[in-house]
């Protein structure tokens, strides 16, 4: 089920319109089953206003430095997210034409972790899920929880009934290296 994105914007003489009424559908993955991503509005520079109502370019899932990304995700219950038997070089070439980018971001001897140069500010509407750090450390959201991840390496696990959807906003930026 798509999600209804109203853009306002200028016309000519600088008075405010409804520039764009769409809906926006859930990409999904054989590769990530259940998952569901709502790329809603992005851009790849500092924001500008876009006065016609059309989102900016925004290719790779993740932002890069000065780049922007709203959307929404859902994560299903680990029970549902489960692999089954699939051609998994097809799958990968499907994420990525969807997704540009997010594979080379996960660690596949660690299934779901990764790491982004991003600052992510991140909303639970429903559901409930764990997000985990290095070594193990959790904590669980659920309805009305935030989350602001500072680059950090982490992955998203749901060991609940039901999926949960987050918005999220994730802003690229520095991602300096940390010294001991």
């Amino acid at each position: 089920m798509g999600i209804r994105r109203v853009a306002t914007g200028h016309d000519s003489n600088g008075k405010a319109v409804f520039a764009s009424d769409s809906v926006v559908e859930p990409i999904t993955s054989s590769l990530v089953p259940g998952f569901e991503f709502f790329r809603m509005w992005g851009a790849d520079e500092p924001s500008r206003f876009p006065d016609d109502g059309s989102p900016p370019s925004a290719v790779e899932y993740f932002p890069p430095l000065g780049g922007f990304r709203f959307g929404l995700f859902t994560v299903p219950p680990d029970s549902e997210s489960q692999l089954g038997e699939i051609d998994f070089e097809a799958a990968l070439t499907e994420l990525e034409a969807k997704l540009p980018g997010m594979a080379g971001h996960m660690e596949p001897e660690s299934p779901g972790m990764h790491t982004t140069a991003t600052v992510d500010y991140e909303f639970v509407v429903s559901g409930r899920v764990v997000l985990e750090l290095d070594d193990g450390a959790t904590v669980e959201l659920g309805p009305g929880d935030t989350v602001i991840q500072n680059g950090t390496r982490h992955a998203w696990r749901n060991p609940y009934d039901e999926p949960c959807r987050m918005v999220v906003v994730l802003v690229g930026t520095h991602h300096d290296a940390m010294t001991s």
